[in-house]
């Protein structure tokens, strides 16, 4: 199917519906993304994939500006930053979209899995021996003839969240973009600490800087995005493939991908058809300078969530706000 033509997917009915063509043509890639993984390294981070045979090695088919040196060992290693840059602005940004974020904490479900979590009071259900007798007793003086639910034990309840955040770093995310994206991660991260979080950051190829489950340090992951100058095209489609592999195992109702881009899709495969397999992806769709606020609003309704339009940093924390109680 070519890149530039309609295509069909089935919307929630079963039904076919025909996705208008794309706004831009994008470059069909002559080799699959290669995804590069943090490890650690003396001066931090470094990010390294096993090589892919002789093209991946020159680093031209992905469409990437320059984007690997190959180490001795026959990998593939990204070239980053050796220092943070001493002039960021990005952790006194983070801090200031961390003081206005205000997420809610997922709620305790009844029908949550129970033996890994936080303790809850919950009524019996043939699971946990532990009683509640404080919380039983006030239930046996209300109806002295109990049924089973009516016994309150206590119980581990997971109540975190799933989230991957896509990160955009292609070449039309240089300067203060990427400065505004760099802080938004830091922020996501300090606030969702209690959470499981991934961090995916993309271009024509990806580098996943915290998997799922991982051990959060945010100013880390900050530092992480400010190493890694702006390059290449930008292929939206690969990292929500990732983070749909990221949440393969997490039930649907505790997942969502949040996506940060100008959506200027033109590498790879169409997004939207990705996008409509994750279990929730919501969009925030830098409009500060080239973007394409239709594909971005595309997305997110594919993916179930919703977009907001970020003109700069203080954009960033209501949007976000409004997303997490949506």
């Amino acid at each position: 199917m070519a890149l530039d033509s309609p295509i069909t997917r089935k919307s929630g009915m079963g039904k076919a519906r025909t996705l208008r063509p794309l706004t831009r043509k994008p470059k069909k890639l002559d080799a699959e993304p290669t995804v590069f993984e943090a490890k650690p390294g003396a001066g931090g981070p470094v990010f390294r994939a096993a090589k892919q045979g002789a093209s991946a090695a020159k680093g031209s088919t992905r469409g990437s500006a320059d984007p690997t040196s190959t180490d001795d060992e026959g990998e593939l290693e990204l070239a980053v930053a050796a220092e943070v840059p001493t002039d960021s602005s990005a952790r006194a940004l983070a801090r200031q979209i961390t003081a206005r974020l205000a997420i809610p904490r997922p709620k305790k479900n009844a029908q949550a899995k129970r033996g890994a979590g936080s303790l809850a009071s919950l009524p019996y259900r043939g699971g946990s021996d532990e009683i509640d007798l404080d919380k039983t007793i006030e239930l046996l003086a209300e109806h002295p003839v109990p049924d089973d639910e009516d016994i309150i034990v206590r119980d581990r309840v997971r109540t975190k969240r799933s989230v991957v955040l896509a990160v955009d770093v292609s070449g039309s995310m240089k300067g203060d973009r990427l400065q505004s994206a760099a802080a938004t991660v830091g922020a996501v991260a300090a606030e969702l600490q209690k959470d499981a979080l991934s961090v995916i950051a993309f271009w024509s190829d990806a580098a996943v800087l915290l998997n799922l489950g991982q051990p959060v340090k945010p100013m880390e992951l900050l530092d992480s995005i400010l190493r890694m100058p702006a390059r290449g095209l930008t292929n939206v489609s690969f990292p929500l493939e990732l983070a749909a592999r990221q949440l393969s195992r997490v039930p649907a109702r505790d997942a969502r991908v949040i996506l940060l881009s100008d959506c200027v899709h033109n590498a790879g495969p169409d997004p939207r058809i990705i996008a409509a397999r994750l279990p929730r992806l919501d969009v925030l769709i830098d409009v500060s300078a080239e973007k394409d606020v239709e594909l971005g609003r595309e997305l997110a309704s594919a993916g179930h969530g919703t977009a907001r339009l970020v003109h700069n940093y203080r954009d960033v924390a209501p949007a976000l706000s409004a997303i997490f109680h949506s």
